[in-house]
């Protein structure tokens, strides 16, 4: 006989199954690298912090909280973390790091390396492709399934310009292309699913007029300066653009869907016309990897609608 203590019972049931499929269904996805993801140089370094995890409790917010401010826009549930340290490679975080890192399987991640490859040899690729192969085994032994993407970063002017960079007497589009070259061949051996074409995107925002591509020779009327003042890391546009990117890339939406008026955007002082020009040139970048779906309306942001943990 079904009582109403039965039934009780088996709705309440229901209801804590349901909880705990909604809380398995959010996709871990930790960020592994250095100041290129926690934003040296700009408002984006603490930026909404509480709503992403800290591994080594900094308070950083940086790009992973950017990427989470896009992710509820779009309606998307991901539960990101970070284990950042400024000026290492993969090989400091392997070194030092596999404690907090191994804690749990994570479902996607998304990791660097140094911005000149290797610290102690510039453009050599080799350091970069051991380490990516190593680090991807240490994920996989902890879930097997793990998506792994590894990120291409921007050229650094500094190392352009000056006159004992790395790459001096070349151009930013050389060091774009040879940094791209080396996650391409780090990529195969250690079974990634795909590069993030940030310092591609950043080529394309120069190429395209959006950005300026000298930072020494003073900024063009109109244009962006995607570095910070150490033509370096990057300035908060160049951050901004960086988020963009990723965000394409894990979730396969267009990142001009989040519209004009998306909320981080407004909330670290870019104008309307500064956003729509940088998800254009992150979409245009992406190409086939995301599904075309344009904001054909996009609504003024009330300033009720950015707060944190909306």
């Amino acid at each position: 006989m079904v009582t109403m203590k039965s039934i009780v019972a088996l709705v309440a049931g229901l209801v804590l199954a349901l909880g705990t499929a909604g809380a398995a269904a959010s996709n871990s996805v930790l960020f592994i690298g250095n100041s290129f993801l926690f934003g040296s140089g700009s408002a984006v370094r603490f930026y909404r912090a509480n709503t992403v995890t800290d591994l080594n409790d900094e308070g950083i917010g940086g790009v992973p909280a950017l990427f989470k401010s896009f992710t509820q826009q779009a309606g998307l549930d991901y539960d990101v973390s970070l284990e950042t340290r400024g000026g290492t490679g993969l090989d400091f975080h392997l070194a030092n790091k596999l404690d907090v890192i191994g804690k749990r399987g994570w479902d996607t991640v998304v990791m660097h390396g140094f911005s000149l490859l290797d610290a102690d040899k510039p453009r050599d690729p080799a350091k970069l492709v051991a380490t990516t192969k190593q680090m991807a085994d240490v994920l996989r032994a902890k879930n097997p399934k793990v998506a792994i993407y590894t990120m291409a970063t921007w050229a650094r002017a500094d190392h352009v310009y000056q006159a004992k960079g790395a790459w001096t007497g070349q151009s930013v589009d050389v060091m774009a292309r040879d940094i791209r070259a080396a996650y391409d061949q780090a990529a195969g051996p250690a079974g990634i699913k795909a590069v993030i074409p940030v310092g591609d995107a950043w080529q394309r925002a120069m190429q395209s007029g959006v950005a300026d591509s000298n930072p020494y020779d003073g900024i063009e009327a109109g244009k962006l300066n995607l570095w910070t003042y150490d033509a370096y890391h990057a300035s908060t546009h160049g951050y901004y653009l960086e988020a963009l990117v990723i965000f394409g890339s894990v979730t396969g939406r267009d990142p001009r869907s989040l519209g004009d008026s998306e909320c981080s955007g407004f909330e670290l002082g870019l104008s309307r016309t500064e956003v729509k020009a940088l998800q254009q040139v992150a979409f245009d970048q992406l190409g086939s990897a995301v599904t075309a779906a344009p904001l054909i309306t996009p609504k003024p942001v009330p300033a009720a609608r950015c707060g944190v943990g909306r």
